[in-house]
């Protein structure tokens, strides 16, 4: 942030994964943050949306209003009507989605057919540091694992799931898994035995067990 103002840059941040339940960028500094609020404002998986969040109100906000009213990009009265309703519940999400993956994150980690577990809340991860110095309360319900083995078993682990729900977004109560190549196309740099998993708020001790059984028959 230091080199954007020092070139006159405006910083923009998406903040849809970590939410501000766990990250305030604007204390941080940045001048815009950006949400999906599809994903954990939502909530629930029936919503799509996203919001802008402005440090100051002066021309620049001005301008992208502007945009937005002669763009006609606005939600619905109705998924309006959702978001305010998914919000009521928001706080006690949050807390239960960053708990699960701790714990499933903590358990996979000691598997010996998972090569690596991606989650910022485990010292393990390279960023891990600088999370636990942005990050307030928890580190969101997101991470990733490499499965020994290579694509072939990262999809039959997927296969052999029976909690997961395959799929591509984040941020519904309901546990996701996606191999995320397959999801990005053959050009993608993502390694092809990456599973990313959105962990929902069901019971951590159910998610570890479907995952355990999972594991045993790969």
């Amino acid at each position: 942030m230091e080199i954007a103002r020092e070139y006159g840059c405006i910083t923009v941040a998406d903040n849809t994964w970590a939410t501000p339940f766990y990250t305030r960028p604007l204390d941080l500094g940045v001048d815009i943050v950006l949400h999906s609020t599809t994903k954990y404002f939502g909530g629930h998986s029936d919503i799509l949306g996203g919001a802008l969040v402005f440090k100051e109100n002066n021309e620049k906000t001005a301008f992208i209003k502007k945009v937005q009213c002669y763009g006609g990009a606005v939600p619905s009265p109705f998924d309006c009507w959702l978001l305010c309703r998914s919000l009521t519940t928001f706080t006690a999400r949050m807390a239960i989605h960053s708990a699960n993956a701790m714990k499933l994150a903590r358990f996979l980690e000691k598997e010996p057919k998972i090569e690596r577990v991606l989650y910022p809340g485990l010292p393990s991860h390279p960023q891990h540091a600088i999370a636990s110095r942005q990050m307030k309360g928890g580190y969101g319900g997101m991470l990733s694992v490499l499965v020994k083995g290579g694509r072939e078993n990262a999809l039959k682990l997927c296969s052999l799931l029976q909690l997961f729900t395959h799929a591509t977004s984040l941020g519904g109560v309901e546990s996701l898994i996606e191999h995320r190549k397959s999801t990005e196309g053959p050009d993608s740099a993502t390694p092809d035995n990456l599973l990313r998993i959105s962990v929902g708020i069901e019971a951590a001790e159910d998610l570890i067990k479907d995952f355990k059984q999972a594991l045993k028959r790969l």
